[in-house]
């Protein structure tokens, strides 16, 4: 699907988003982790184009960041060096961060994406004002949500989201030519 046309069809619910949480495992990676050492634990591979993605929005003033069940020294090693606004980790029960982050940043939940692909996510797709997963997900996850990327996990399925929001806000990066 083109994505244009996409962000078109969810307009009225993208144009609403200030908020956009992501999980993880099985979003921003592909769902593999491999153990590193005793200092560093399980590590996973992350996608380039979903973290300039992140901060293309947050520059624009949206807040972005990750919920996430897991935790490891390769989680908090990529959140702080993207720079993401909030970071929830090491609890698989994820309602406490969707409601802290509707107190923090002062926002209903229909101004919150959320992006997940586990049964453990499932409340807050229900609760989220625009939820998305991967096509690898589990189908009760697939049957709830508004959008199935066509990217796989790890492959850049965060950025086909993020892209989607930034069609429906009109969010261009700001390129200077030489």
């Amino acid at each position: 699907m083109n994505i244009q046309i996409a962000a078109k069809k969810f307009e009225d619910k993208l144009k609403r988003i200030k908020v956009l949480a992501f999980d993880l495992d099985g979003i921003l990676t592909s769902s593999h982790v491999w153990w590193a050492s005793e200092e560093v634990g399980f590590n996973r591979s992350f996608c380039i184009y979903d973290g300039y993605g992140m901060k293309v929005l947050m520059k624009a003033g949206l807040k972005v960041g990750v919920i996430t069940g897991g935790n490891s020294v390769s989680v908090t090693k990529r959140v702080d060096q993207l720079g993401l606004d909030f970071c929830y980790a090491g609890n698989e029960d994820k309602r406490a961060a969707f409601l802290d982050l509707m107190k923090r940043y002062g926002v209903e939940a229909s101004e919150i994406l959320y992006m997940g692909d586990e049964l453990f996510d499932i409340p807050l797709l229900k609760k989220a004002g625009f939820a998305a997963t991967v096509p690898n997900s589990c189908d009760e996850v697939k049957e709830i949500v508004d959008y199935v990327t066509e990217r796989q996990s790890g492959m850049g399925c965060a950025r086909e989201v993020i892209d989607l929001v930034r069609y429906a806000q009109n969010i261009h990066p700001v390129l200077e030519d030489f």
